[in-house]
């Protein structure tokens, strides 16, 4: 939002410097972002003395001008087309460089052959006036080479102003003097709105035209005016002026006229041609599914069933509170006028908007909220500056078509609550007036401690006391509210055990090497599909969101793979090729769409591309199921869950992983998540073309395994003593068999093993593999001897000969 103060002037007289005001505003919750004299691009504009005139040789409408800029540096030569230049007189000298209000850039050259090394300027041309006929006249007096603003006093500050949504309010001119009024603790000054007298014998307004509307929940307000005998044409200079000090492009003083009232009072307005309008009336409805309409913009939509049309008596002739339509907008030859004012639920043009594409300064104040109450107000101030600016003949009476009249709600304000939660020490009479200074109407209770306080319509903000006590902070400024630390007890609660477990798993994950994702929780809505779940799959069941951002976050997501694998695309086109990633989130398994879904915290982790970090005394080596396997086995390790085992799955339990290469993560009876290598057909779907290796788990589950108590063991002080074992055995016999089956014997002195090699091909037979591993035997009470070692080392390989019908290697 943009405010000049020279215009803000009209409705408070503004006492600070325009640094403190802007400080003061952003104390007061009105951020200002940019502070800048709207004059600035005359720096390049000097006061400059004609010295000498004369023909051009090569056009006859051109003059030679020698120029005198001041300073002693002498007269440089000027080629003007001016009728008026003359010797000796004081005008505006352009430099090369100056950037002119439509945008050029003056540029040094040859104009005919002749060097012109500047410009002698129109009002029109400065944007300081519409005279265009001849260079613009400055008074004898002023100093040659001094710079125009300074000479002619120049200066006019803007405020650029980011607003939070909540305060619509402020969306005009009137708003931000309100705000300025308050500040400084002056008188807010409304502007005077008399509606001239209508022509003699006119009829009113209701035997001209009329107001139905059909659809009150999206219009509860609309008034209209009616003007005759219109000149359109362009707007006098101070009109053109006020909207280009905000960065409004004047257009014609019709369209202008709407745009001014709207900047000073946050109303938009419509000018209907009225005789544009079939049978001379206007209809309120929404739109039938898909009619189509032709914008302003020239292009045209598709509407829908929820969105609101203006019409005539047989058409649609706007979008409401967006955008009119091209076949009633203001033209040159237009004398009658219907000005529309009205009040659009905001819910109703935001979604219309959105839908549209359409951002208009119009939709940009109705979505967030307007004056319901400033609607008549705004129609009379058009109409008096039409009669004003325009020569209009204005139409006796005033259409207010208001079924759904607002009430007004009073809101209980506890003074002593107020302070507490704000760290005030204010009387009930310094909140009073501090609400009275922005037009809510207070009363004093009877209780000393209580206010009782009525919002005006236009702060559609506040509606509880904790918005009351907001409005007292800002007034009273932030700044000026003291710095204090709250209470803090010396002793502290355990955290939660799952938000401990989270931290416990972020910090081994991070000592792995592996870096934290967070993803949205929004996902494509063929995630399900492009993870190739099957349908009674649980994590096809989306929520859908009403107000998606855009269409790759339209539902809910319930897996966190999908995120994973869009960081892993996006890495990969930047040239990041490896890639170790996890993520700790929920996911979301719809109920319904009007219920809450179900949620679980998950887990997951993602590998791809080399082994090890590039480095001189390592080879490239592409990662693989083993390695992101590790990186599970280690973390349940290091969480202490004990019986963590992973075994194959079926080839068509996980749709999304390649079957042969994935795994259950289990501990005893229960199932905690799987691990694998990502289906090729699923990276196509992402477009990625390596090969990637995640697993995933539920972490709730995992709560219950960790044990409460830590355990701590005397370091052993008898020697170990390791013996290997290669057995043959069938292809499809699981290696972790073999080790559990181990485990499970009970033997005390076998401390660990572990597997070391695997061997397919000749002289092994077909179908057969060797499996290679290490025990380690240890006595905590004697040191071992060789031969107890071997006997004990016979019988377990002996039992595993028999239990998985193996055999020994020739």
């Amino acid at each position: 939002m943009k405010v000049s103060l020279s215009w803000l002037n009209q409705y408070v007289s503004i006492e600070m410097e325009p640094d403190a005001l802007a400080e003061a505003l952003t104390m007061a919750g009105l951020e200002v972002e940019v502070v800048s004299d709207r004059y600035d691009y005359l720096d390049s504009v000097l006061v400059g003395r004609i010295a000498e005139t004369g023909p051009h040789p090569n056009a006859d409408r051109l003059r030679l001008c020698k120029v005198d800029p001041g300073a002693g540096h002498g007269l440089i030569p000027v080629v003007c087309g001016a009728p008026n230049a003359e010797k000796g007189m004081s005008v505006p000298l352009a430099l090369p460089g100056m950037v002119f209000p439509d945008g050029r850039t003056l540029e040094q050259g040859l104009i005919r052959g002749e060097r012109s090394e500047g410009m002698l300027c129109s009002e029109a041309e400065l944007g300081l006036g519409t005279d265009e006929s001849g260079l613009m006249v400055l008074d004898a007096s002023l100093t040659p080479g001094e710079k125009l603003a300074k000479a002619l006093s120049l200066s006019d500050m803007v405020f650029e102003i980011g607003l939070t949504p909540n305060r619509p309010d402020c969306l005009s001119m009137i708003g931000v003097a309100r705000e300025i009024a308050a500040i400084q603790k002056t008188e807010l000054r409304y502007p005077d709105v008399s509606v001239p007298s209508p022509a003699s014998r006119t009829p009113h307004i209701s035997e001209l035209s009329s107001v139905k509307i059909e659809a009150p929940d999206h219009c509860p307000r609309y008034a209209a005016r009616l003007l005759t005998d219109i000149e359109v044409g362009p707007s006098p200079f101070w009109l053109q002026d006020r909207l280009m000090s905000v960065g409004i492009r004047p257009i014609s003083n019709i369209v202008d006229i709407t745009n001014f009232v709207m900047m000073e009072q946050g109303q938009p307005l419509h000018a209907f041609d009225f005789d544009h309008l079939a049978e001379n009336r206007i209809v309120v409805r929404t739109a039938r599914e898909g009619e189509p309409f032709t914008t302003l913009d020239r292009k045209e939509r598709a509407l829908s069933s929820d969105m609101l049309m203006i019409c005539d008596g047989q058409k649609p002739v706007a979008v409401g509170g967006v955008m009119g339509g091209l076949n009633s907008e203001i033209e040159d030859s237009t004398t009658r006028v219907l000005i529309e004012s009205a009040y659009f639920d905001p819910i109703s043009i935001r979604k219309t908007s959105k839908r549209l594409g359409l951002n208009t300064e119009a939709s940009h104040r109705f979505e967030r909220g307007i004056d319901p109450s400033g609607s008549v107000r705004a129609a009379d101030r058009a109409a008096q500056l039409m009669v004003h600016v325009a020569g209009a003949k204005l139409v006796d009476g005033v259409i207010d078509e208001h079924p759904r009249p607002m009430s007004e709600t009073s809101i209980r304000l506890s003074v002593k609550a107020a302070n507490r939660l704000l760290g005030t020490a204010l009387s009930r009479g310094e909140m009073a007036d501090m609400l009275a200074s922005v037009e809510f109407a207070v009363e004093k209770d009877a209780d000393r401690d209580m206010l009782l306080v009525t919002p005006p319509f236009f702060r559609v903000d506040v509606s509880r006391a904790q918005d009351l006590m907001e409005e007292v902070a800002r007034i009273s400024g932030y700044k000026h509210i003291p710095t204090t630390f709250p209470m803090i007890p010396g002793d502290t609660a355990e955290p939660a055990p799952l938000t401990g477990l989270r931290y416990r798993i972020k910090d081994l994950m991070t000592g792995f090497g592996f870096t934290e994702a967070v993803s949205y929780s929004f996902i494509h809505r063929q995630s399900p599909d492009r993870l190739r779940l099957s349908e009674d799959d649980e994590r096809r069941r989306v929520l859908d969101i009403l107000n998606p951002l855009t269409e790759d976050q339209a539902v809910m997501r319930t897996s966190l793979i999908p995120g994973l694998l869009e960081s892993v695309f996006r890495n990969i086109s930047q040239q990041v090729r490896n890639l170790r990633l996890f993520e700790i989130g929920k996911i979301f398994i719809s109920r319904g769409q009007d219920k809450r879904p179900r949620e679980k915290e998950m887990f997951a982790g993602l590998w791809t591309g080399s082994r090890f970090d590039a480095s001189w005394h390592s080879k490239d080596t592409p990662c693989d199921f083993y390695d992101i396997k590790g990186i599970a086995q280690g973390l349940l390790e290091a969480l202490k869950i004990e019986n963590a085992a992973f075994t194959r799955l079926p080839d068509d339990s996980c749709a999304y992983t390649r079957p042969g290469h994935t795994a259950r993560i289990f501990a005893g009876d229960q199932t905690l998540g799987r691990i694998g290598e990502v289906h090729p057909l699923v990276l196509r779907k992402f477009d990625i073309k390596q090969k990637v290796f995640i697993f995933e788990m539920e972490i709730e589950p995992l709560i219950s395994l960790i044990p409460e108590v830590r355990q701590s063991a005397v370091i052993p002080k008898y020697p170990f003593v390791t013996r290997d074992t290669t057995i043959i055995v069938s292809k499809n016999t699981e290696a972790g068999s073999l080790l559990e089956n181990v485990r499970d014997m009970g033997e005390e002195l076998v401390e660990d093993l572990y597997l070391f090699g695997i061997y397919e091909g000749d002289p092994i037979p077909r179908g057969m593999k060797s499996v290679s591993f290490r025990i380690v035997y240890r006595s905590h009470e004697e040191t071992l001897e060789d031969e107890m070692v071997s006997d004990l080392h016979k019988s377990i390989a002996d039992k595993l000969l028999k239990e998985f019908d193996a055999s020994l290697p020739a």
